[in-house]
């Protein structure tokens, strides 16, 4: 697996060009983040409330935006979620002072939208187990209770657990043929549900609530613990080569993360704490392939004592090459692979590394090695030395 073995590339002849390419690249993307699209928040950072719902039949984020403005939630975010046009993931802040409320109001809209002709019967779309449980016991269709009153409310009980198993496996209810052979429904208590109960138009799959106060204290410790990454870089590289080292392998992390968070934010993807996962992920990824090759230039200054420092890097840059474009290639490959199959819950996070994987390979080249061939030039020894002599 070896090629370009021999190859000769001036790295760091165009070095204050790609710089000044990346200076502008990061100018774009602080500009994006603080001063026009922004970082769209999830949950977990902005408190709220989130509904994974599942519709009977196909519906539009648009149908669904009506149903909650409707119920004065004008600031409800709707998107498709999953592979079909029945899935959607919903996002509101937080309405009438909890976030449990703010779930109840999203889901009170929905039925009024949706379920208005319920008719006071059970839905069998939203309803749990104790629910089931209670209106068969109720109509008691086996005539269990007045045989043993406690074994017919656990009887039932299991009936119940069964129908909302077989829910769970369906996603969601569509027809009564579905619920054709559940272990221990009776003809009679079919019957009974088919009487008392009904399929709403819709399942909620998911419903995830966060407090602003705690999405205040995640977005402060996900802004530190990217923080302490960079400085636990710094101080690994500077104890384990030297400070200039450390110094361009900082800044080859902080461009990623920003241009990479710029980038993210253009596309409007969703900020959570996977995303955080990711980007903690990157920084790794982009330093492991700094160090590969701080690691060679290195070894090449041991050997040749006698050669530039800029000599060294391009010898040095192009003795791993085959290596960074081996390791970055079938990386991404994997990466692609995640992004396009993966679904929309990993969408963001494979998006990160997808991005910072090619960001990482072009920076470790043209963003780390210049600027610490940049800082030997301005604070280098030999650099401290010369002005020893001219004072």
């Amino acid at each position: 697996m070896q090629f370009l073995t021999d190859s000769h590339i001036d790295f760091m002849k165009y070095r204050k060009v790609f710089i000044w390419v990346s200076i502008l690249l990061l100018v774009v993307a602080c500009a994006e983040l603080f001063f026009l699209t922004g970082l769209n928040l999830g949950i977990d950072f902005a408190g709220g409330t989130q509904l994974t719902l599942r519709l009977r039949d196909s519906g539009s984020p648009e149908e669904l935006r009506r149903t909650f403005e409707n119920a004065g939630m004008r600031e409800a975010q709707i998107q498709r979620y999953g592979d079909g046009d029945s899935e959607f993931l919903i996002k509101t802040p937080v309405v009438g002072g909890s976030e449990e409320g703010s779930g109840t109001a999203m889901i009170d809209a929905l039925n009024a939208d949706f379920n208005s002709d319920a008719a006071g019967r059970l839905d069998l779309n939203q309803r749990g187990a104790d629910a089931v449980a209670s209106l068969l016991y109720e109509a008691d269709p086996d005539s269990r209770v007045g045989v043993d009153e406690v074994a017919a409310r656990t009887e039932y009980a299991t009936v119940a657990a069964a129908v909302l198993e077989r829910r769970k496996t369906l996603t969601i209810f569509n027809s009564w043929d579905q619920l054709d052979n559940v272990e221990g429904l009776s003809d009679a208590a079919l019957t009974t549900l088919k009487d008392k109960a009904f399929f709403g138009a819709f399942h909620v799959l998911q419903n995830e609530n966060v407090g602003p106060q705690i999405g205040s204290e995640l977005r402060t410790k996900g802004v530190l613990a990217v923080v302490l990454s960079f400085f636990g870089m710094l101080l690994y590289i500077w104890f384990r080569f030297e400070l200039r080292f450390g110094i361009g392998a900082l800044v080859a992390v902080v461009h990623d993360f920003m241009i990479t968070l710029g980038l993210f934010a253009l596309l409007n993807f969703e900020f959570n704490l996977s995303t955080i996962a990711a980007f903690l992920t990157l920084v790794g990824y982009s330093v492991n392939d700094s160090v590969v090759i701080f690691d060679r230039v290195r070894e090449n200054m041991r050997r040749f004592k006698r050669r530039p420092l800029l000599e060294v890097i391009n010898l040095s840059l192009n003795q791993t090459l085959s290596r960074t474009i081996l390791t970055s290639g079938t990386t991404l490959l994997v990466l692609i692979s995640l992004f396009t199959l993966g679904g929309e819950v990993i969408r963001g996070f494979a998006f990160v590394l997808m991005i910072g994987v090619v960001i990482g390979t072009y920076s470790s080249i043209f963003v780390a090695s210049p600027f610490a061939l940049a800082w030997e030039k301005y604070f280098g020894r030999e650099t401290r030395a010369q002005r020893k002599e001219k004072a």
